[in-house]
């Protein structure tokens, strides 16, 4: 009797890693607000100020490639898994972050970083809740948007495929988050409409590019 667990290809293996990775990380760079230069020159003419966007987008951009590629790679199934299975690095994470916010301080501990971690980390429940359930949704909708896609495109237009994924994907995070997150505590007309310009733009400068590297480097993987 073969008592011997089911081999896990290379790709799937190396791609799972640094898609938990990606999850952990994707909040903490989210304390950061960038301004991209001629990115944010769009944002008075369509009536808004400057464009600035979180940067937790660079890793959330990553989040869809890689979910991509595993589609692409090992079937919607797989990729689906993976998003799945990327819960439960968030959620411990941020479970984590509250035992240690909880925790006190060591009393040598300058009272300058004690603060900005207590700032970088700390959240409200709407902005944990928002993060875990756009997290969810946005990354299977950008599973299933590929999935359907290439069903009609057949394996070509890999860039085209990843890129639409993509930017309805982002677009329905960025529903998502805000609403859940600032609903009522602000008016978020103008940082929805601002995220959304930015997210969509970033899209399609660097998913079709970053799809291709990341599939290259699951097959080469596999094959060696």
């Amino acid at each position: 009797m073969n008592t011997q667990p089911p081999a896990i290809p290379r790709s799937l293996f190396a791609l799972s890693i640094f898609y938990g990775g990606m999850v952990c990380i994707a909040g903490v760079l989210g304390n950061k607000q960038v301004s991209l230069g001629p990115v944010s020159a769009i944002g008075p003419v369509v009536g808004l100020g400057p464009l600035a966007i979180e940067a937790g987008i660079f890793a959330f951009l990553l989040l869809v490639v890689v979910s991509s590629a595993v589609a692409e790679l090992h079937g919607a199934a797989t990729a689906n898994r993976l998003v799945r299975f990327g819960f439960v690095p968030l959620i411990v994470s941020i479970l984590l972050s509250l035992v240690i916010l909880a925790i006190p301080a060591a009393p040598d501990m300058a009272p300058d970083r004690r603060d900005a971690f207590a700032l970088m980390m700390g959240g409200t429940p709407r902005i944990w809740v928002g993060g875990i359930i756009s997290y969810g949704i946005s990354q299977t909708l950008n599973v299933s948007v590929f999935t359907w896609l290439k069903g009609r495109e057949g394996s070509q237009l890999l860039w085209l495929r990843a890129g639409i994924a993509s930017v309805l994907s982002q677009i329905v995070d960025t529903l998502l988050f805000v609403s859940i997150a600032f609903l009522g505590v602000f008016p978020i007309r103008e940082l929805l409409l601002g995220q959304m310009i930015v997210k969509v733009l970033l899209s399609a400068v660097l998913v079709p590019p970053l799809i291709y590297a990341f599939v290259a480097l699951g097959r080469r993987l596999d094959r060696g």
